[in-house]
């Protein structure tokens, strides 16, 4: 049975090879130029994502502003409640204005300070403050 089976399909594939398949034809765009294909290229800058940005003007440090409390994870005594304490007292004018934060204990202080040089400030976007996706993204281990 096998090998009927299997000389059946060779069979199959022999007629369908030779009789039965179209040979390959490969697409060619005509008159494609670089000058017909800069208005789109030019359209698309416009079309920049406001989170990445951010990302991109903080050069790689947490910006108080707009940062989601669960980037607070990866700095050790700052999540949860004091990263919730951050964000909910934002907009800041400066890195410093973190510190007057009211109800701050020592603690809390002094784990802010140890962590300044990591932090950034930069105005506010609505795309990524909007909402309590800052506190509660939906995000869960």
């Amino acid at each position: 049975m096998k090998k009927v089976l299997s000389f059946s399909l060779f069979l199959v594939l022999l007629v369908g090879t030779i009789f039965g398949m179209p040979r390959p034809q490969f697409a060619q765009a005509a008159g494609l130029e670089i000058a017909s294909v800069a208005p789109v290229l030019a359209a698309a800058e416009g079309l920049k994502n406001e989170a990445d940005a951010k990302m991109i003007e903080a050069a790689g440090k947490l910006d108080l502003n707009n940062v989601n409390v669960r980037a607070f994870l990866e700095y050790p005594g700052m999540y949860p409640t004091v990263a919730r304490k951050i964000i909910a007292s934002a907009p800041y004018d400066s890195v410093e204005d973190v510190l007057d934060i009211p109800g701050l204990s020592e603690r809390q202080i002094s784990t802010i300070t140890k962590y300044m040089d990591q932090f950034t400030v930069t105005e506010q976007v609505y795309a990524l403050t909007d909402g309590d996706d800052r506190i509660n993204n939906g995000v869960y281990r």
